[in-house]
């Protein structure tokens, strides 16, 4: 059986921020050529082991995890894991035969683009963050391209290799803003009133959770509603607390699927900065008060926001902060109409609704000037 004529491996996950992104870039792949055939590398157990099956995709994993920050046993596995993964890696390469390898971050993406690019493979690197990661820095100097969102990143990596493309952003968030009345509706508010959107991450934000639950009278009282998202773990305690407020428009969540319609009905967004938000928040040019977590490598998260703070493209809260400054700058901005214009209008200048398209397309013309060299 002859093999397709394109066949690409994405390589990376361990969370929604590198996971969807990587499904809009092969979904862009298979629109621009469908033929081609896509293969997933992820990381065992973790969340792309079920997020890629349930896209349409078929995923290889490979047994490897991150080293701990903290002293832990489990660092000695470690180089086992990178062994392992190494080997594997290189397995699939030859049995599937890939023309190209993208590395989206994550586990997988280290051991599966440094197997490619020994082998000859044309790499493509998608640096999300606007401080790169160490794994990219290194596996950088084989890549051929590498699609970054910010500018200035010829400070990390060879210029002529970088590409602007912005970070893939699914189509439901890009088409978010044309859907107000739906989504007021969708979560039972009023439509005259400023609404709080409130998400820190799938899996929520402690920092977040404490501030917002500290500030639920405040946000009351000033008739602001809002839509919250707690977590798992702070559900509990953010259903009991919202009880007396419910009739003011305040509603908690412990995850958003529809998440095009919470942006839709967001006047104003409190979120963490990871790489993903942002993109979304630019996506859908809602004003945003970013709280970066401090719980990232490199503190990146700092890093994205004030990439968009310089730009007076979004205001920013330090985690450390926010318990006594969170509230009262929400109350600020939801008085202050012309600064939420503001926000809004400059942020929407740093969104790239093609991204996925672009990044596919560079994808594709790697495959090409390979073949053409041939």
């Amino acid at each position: 059986m002859s093999l397709p004529e394109t066949r690409i491996i994405i390589s990376g996950g361990g969370t929604g921020g590198h996971i969807f992104p990587a499904i809009a870039i092969a979904d862009s792949i298979k629109k621009a050529s469908p033929h081609a055939e896509i293969l997933f590398v992820g990381a065992l157990g973790r969340m792309e082991m079920e997020k890629v099956p349930a896209a349409g995709y078929d995923i290889e994993p490979l047994w490897i995890s991150g080293l701990q920050r903290r002293l832990t046993w489990k660092n000695l596995l470690f180089p086992v894991k990178l062994l392992h993964s190494s080997v594997r890696a290189r397995k699939i390469i030859r049995r599937f035969q890939p023309q190209a390898v993208v590395g989206v971050g994550g586990y997988a993406s280290g051991p599966t683009v440094k197997a490619a690019a020994a082998m000859g493979i044309p790499t493509i690197l998608q640096e999300q963050n606007s401080y790169p990661g160490i794994t990219n820095k290194m596996l950088a100097k084989k890549a051929e391209k590498i699609c970054v969102a910010y500018p200035g990143m010829e400070k990390y990596f060879s210029k002529n290799k970088l590409i602007i493309t912005g970070n893939p952003v699914r189509s439901s968030i890009i088409n978010a803003k044309a859907k107000k009345t739906e989504a007021i509706d969708f979560f039972n508010l009023q439509n005259n009133r400023i609404t709080l959107l409130v998400v820190g991450g799938s899996l929520g934000a402690r920092t977040i959770n404490e501030s917002i639950h500290s500030g639920l009278k405040r946000l009351s009282d000033a008739g602001i509603q809002l839509i919250w998202q707690t977590g798992n773990t702070y559900a509990p305690l953010a259903e009991a607390a919202v009880r007396p407020f419910e009739q003011s428009g305040i509603r908690t969540f412990n995850f958003i699927a529809r998440m095009d319609l919470a942006y839709a009905a967001a006047d104003i967004v409190i979120s963490r900065a990871g790489a993903l938000a942002i993109s979304e928040l630019c996506a859908t040019a809602r004003p945003s008060i970013l709280v970066p977590s401090p719980n990232v490598a490199e503190d990146h998260q700092t890093k994205n926001a004030m990439a968009l703070v310089k730009e007076k493209a979004a205001l920013m809260v330090k985690d450390k902060d926010a318990a006594d400054n969170l509230i009262t700058q929400v109350l600020k901005l939801a008085a202050d109409a012309a600064a939420r214009l503001e926000l809004s209008e400059n942020i929407s200048k740093m969104a790239h609704p093609d991204a996925a398209f672009q990044i596919a397309r560079v994808v594709l013309d790697c495959i090409e000037n390979k073949k053409t060299k041939l």
